[in-house]
């Protein structure tokens, strides 16, 4: 696993990024000490290739390095648009994509991350049609994807695996049953957010990091008091709409308006 190098960072692996940097044509020093040099060089490095220049060099920068394919990455230019068809500052898109999201669209497989919830799908196979008494029959047959409890989660691509089990049950609630890409935005929200069905929702998630970028924008949209919070940077009022009660047990309202100052600043000293 790629590891997350940014401001404080030190060691052999900062020092392996500089020297690749440098190569590539920029002045800095190869100390192995991840500073505000060090920052602002990745930055100029993210801007270069068009990569969401956060100053944080993650798998997609260390990536980019080394030449590979970033076609599905998210890009500035994406965030960009992003933030004028919501109506907010580029700055208050980039602190949600940098809090809320992911990180990476894309498993090491090369399929959209995702989330696997097996009390969704006892939920979704009754939406689908079948009787309550089918769906708790289906969870005691195949407890791992079918329960009134969530849990049961293994995490990265074996999440694939609970998906593909799932489908084997009944493949419209498995694939509603599961949150995508970089925001985890969940499938059942396929009509809200104006896909064909949930095949075409799972199909686009699959192509980019701007698409799934393309659905949260949506789902934002389809939601007026979480577009209204964006708008009037209500951080509060966004994380208690967005990740719920917990919201401020795990800081998320801190963590936005930090960011949020952060790259506005960042934004206003480029100006």
């Amino acid at each position: 696993m790629t590891q997350l190098l940014r401001n404080g960072s030190r060691g052999l692996a900062v020092r392996n990024l500089q020297a690749a940097l440098r190569l590539d044509g920029f002045a800095i020093q190869v100390d192995g000490d991840f500073g505000d040099d060090t920052e602002a060089v990745v930055r100029a490095y993210q801007r270069r290739v068009g990569l969401v220049d956060d100053g944080v060099a993650g798998p997609k920068t260390q990536a980019a390095l080394k030449g590979f394919d970033t076609s599905r990455y998210l890009k500035r230019k994406d965030l960009q648009q992003a933030a004028d068809r919501l109506g907010v500052p580029l700055a208050s898109v980039m602190a949600v994509n940098q809090v809320e999201s992911k990180g990476e669209g894309f498993a090491d497989n090369g399929r959209p991350v995702i989330l696997f919830e097996r009390h969704v799908m006892h939920a979704r196979l009754q939406a689908n049609g079948l009787s309550e008494a089918e769906a708790d029959a289906l969870a005691v047959a195949v407890p791992a994807v079918v329960n009134r409890t969530p849990g049961g989660y293994l995490g990265g691509t074996a999440e694939n695996q609970r998906l593909a089990a799932a489908r084997m049950v009944h493949e419209e609630s498995a694939f509603e049953s599961a949150s995508w890409g970089l925001f985890q935005i969940m499938g059942y929200h396929w009509q809200r957010l104006g896909y064909q069905d949930v095949q075409h929702f799972a199909d686009t998630m699959a192509l980019s990091e701007a698409a799934q970028l393309d659905a949260f924008v949506t789902f934002i949209e389809t939601d007026p008091a979480l577009h209204k919070a964006l708008k009037a940077r209500s951080w509060k009022q966004f994380a208690r709409i967005y990740n719920g009660p917990n919201y401020a047990k795990n800081l998320y309202d801190v963590k936005l308006a930090r960011a949020y100052a952060q790259f506005a600043d960042e934004q206003e000293k480029a100006a």
